[in-house]
């Protein structure tokens, strides 16, 4: 049996997220708390395979019972809509070396799954929903490239797209510029000036979210690719 796994709940009114608290992008949701950890656990094997390395001495859950939630936090209307959107404690502590480059890695690792996700689904049809919904994959993917973006505003960086770029260039510009801001403010190097007013993302959180919403992306293309 694996050592129980750190989980922390973000739970609005009608969804809930289930995330383990030392892997940053396992993060799944479900209906309740019960339905989230479920789906935390089932993602397990997925995670690891994503990371490789990265998730030396990981071993993924059997079932939920193998979770240890260590915390719940309050969801808002992000949550409800399904967005992972709230920290656990101490996600603003002091971020060393080792772990800058360990951080990076999970990014860098989230970006080549949802990369290779979409190369195998080339050419191929994904499934619809039961309603015909679903976006297409070359909106999958730009969906990707635009919130990537968004969240490098949220920590304080700021990207120039090169007029006339193709869109793996412009990709590959924007993640290198991500981990350098990323970077910049573990050193603590101040954002640029600006009009923002609400405070900036935590490094961890950036990292947090932006993998996850890679990977959940990565794994809808893998499992609606025909």
């Amino acid at each position: 049996m694996s050592t129980a796994i750190a989980v922390y709940l973000e739970s609005g009114a009608k969804r809930t997220f289930a995330s383990a608290i030392d892997w940053p992008g396992w993060s799944r949701s479900g209906r309740d708390e019960a339905a989230a950890l479920a789906a935390l656990a089932a993602a397990g094997p997925r995670y690891v395979r994503a990371l490789g390395d990265l998730a030396r001495g990981l071993e993924p859950p059997a079932d939920s019972t193998e979770l240890n939630v260590h915390e719940r936090v309050p969801g808002g209307s992000g949550t409800d809509f399904g967005v992972l959107s709230r920290s656990p404690a101490g996600e603003d502590r002091p971020v060393g070396e080792p772990e800058l480059a360990w951080l990076a890695g999970i990014l860098n690792a989230a970006w080549a799954a949802v990369d290779a996700a979409a190369a195998g689904a080339f050419g191929h049809e994904l499934t619809k929903g039961p309603r015909g919904g679903g976006r297409e994959l070359p909106k999958i993917v730009h969906h990707v490239f635009e919130s990537d973006w968004a969240y490098l505003g949220e920590i304080g960086g700021r990207f120039q797209p090169a007029r006339g770029a193709s869109p793996v260039d412009l990709s590959s510009a924007l993640r290198a510029l991500t981990l350098e801001t990323l970077a910049a403010r573990v050193h603590g190097e101040p954002a640029p000036p600006s009009k923002r007013t609400k405070p900036l993302w935590t490094p961890r959180y950036l990292v947090r979210r932006s993998a996850w919403h890679a990977l959940d992306h990565a794994w809808e293309i893998e499992d609606r690719v025909i």
